[in-house]
């Protein structure tokens, strides 16, 4: 089967990108649109990458549905930066926010909160090693908490929310940084939705922050201006030089996702993907999933054969075929496949034949 001249490539990101999109790009590498210079040396303040930042925002709402009265905003820094920003800018009245802890990302989220307020945790599944997603009801939060924050999907753990929690009336914060455009959201359940796009949209360097208009202009006046969102919203994500080529392939994303059925398609493509390997591994006698099956990621599958240097060779094994970036996060070990958009059905079809050769070989 040797390695092939693109291996399928399982890491938690940056992760793949659909091939169209990169091929695309090469081919406008040097010269977009014949214009005699690459994206990547463009003015951001020409009116020809206006165009092409223009067309990213409006693709991506019309994929998501975005309501009028939210923002779209493209920003640098990361989903880590989100972590201080969030409680920055929405910790407006009493200064109070509620977490909800089901992964490594999510513990981080908090504990920079707790910098900036009076923060909490609501519920959390790390007494089970985060195998799980706490089920709540708005009577586990504050009622005069300033929001409440989840992380939608856990990229190290493999759980992920299959329903939005209720929060009653309070603004609800989602870091989607993991799932994004991989399934139909009602944005209008959040108040503000942060994703980094290196899972799902693009390569490493941009967030996207979807935020509700009326949560705008509550920073304090001593937030360091680039971390008011207002800032943002107010000079179209132009507020200093943003991160051009990233946005430029983001949009192609989101080009490529409408052209293939839009986030519906997409979803049922996940789906596929996801269902194919729990089932191999429901069926496998050497490889378990630990995740309760009803809060199981699509996109981040953790596996293990429960031994170390059984989970090693399978790594070494897999990527002498072309399988690469299978092994677990070094937090918790184990086997992990994250199967996010851009990776095809064909390189689950490999996983999974893999995994039946290997166990086959290694009784």
């Amino acid at each position: 089967m040797g390695i092939k001249e693109r291996a399928f490539n399982f890491s938690a990101g940056p992760s793949m990108l659909p091939l169209k999109v990169l091929e695309d790009a090469a081919s406008q590498m040097t010269s977009f649109n014949g214009l005699g210079e690459s994206v990547m040396e463009m003015s951001h303040r020409s009116k020809e990458y206006k165009e092409i930042m223009d067309a990213a925002e409006a693709n991506l709402r019309d994929l998501m549905k975005i309501p009028s009265n939210y923002k779209i905003l493209f920003l640098q820094g990361g989903g880590t930066l989100q972590f201080s920003m969030v409680p920055l800018n929405l910790l407006r009245n009493s200064k109070k926010a509620d977490y909800i802890i089901t992964g490594s990302w999510a513990k981080k989220a908090y504990t920079e909160a707790k910098k900036f307020g009076d923060i909490i945790v609501a519920a959390s599944s790390e007494d089970d090693n985060f195998t799980y997603i706490p089920k709540t009801k708005k009577e586990d939060f504050r009622a005069d908490a300033d929001y409440v924050h989840i992380t939608y999907n856990n990229t190290i753990s493999g759980s992920h929310f299959n329903s939005v929690p209720d929060v009653g009336e309070l603004t609800l914060v989602a870091d989607m940084s993991s799932c994004i455009l991989s399934e139909e959201i009602d944005v209008s359940n959040f108040g503000l939705i942060y994703a980094g796009a290196q899972k799902n949209v693009a390569p490493a360097g941009m967030t996207m922050v979807i935020i509700r208009e009326d949560l705008l202009g509550f920073a304090d006046e001593k937030t360091p201006v680039y971390l008011d969102y207002k800032s943002h919203a107010d000079t179209a994500s132009m507020y200093n030089t943003p991160p051009c080529y990233t946005i430029y392939i983001a949009g192609e994303v989101f080009k490529y996702i409408k052209e293939i059925g839009g986030v519906k398609g997409m979803h049922q493509r996940d789906l596929d993907k996801a269902n194919k390997l729990y089932d191999a591994i429901e069926g496998s006698s050497m490889f378990t999933c630990p995740v309760k099956k009803e809060d199981r990621s699509l996109m981040n599958v953790v596996f293990v054969t429960g031994d170390k240097e059984l989970d090693s060779k399978f790594v070494a094994e897999a990527k002498e075929i072309g399988l690469i970036n299978l092994k677990g996060h070094r937090s918790v070990g184990g086997l992990r496949a994250s199967i996010y958009n851009a990776m095809p059905a064909e390189g689950v079809d490999a996983l999974v034949e893999f995994m039946k050769k290997f166990e086959s070989e290694n009784k």
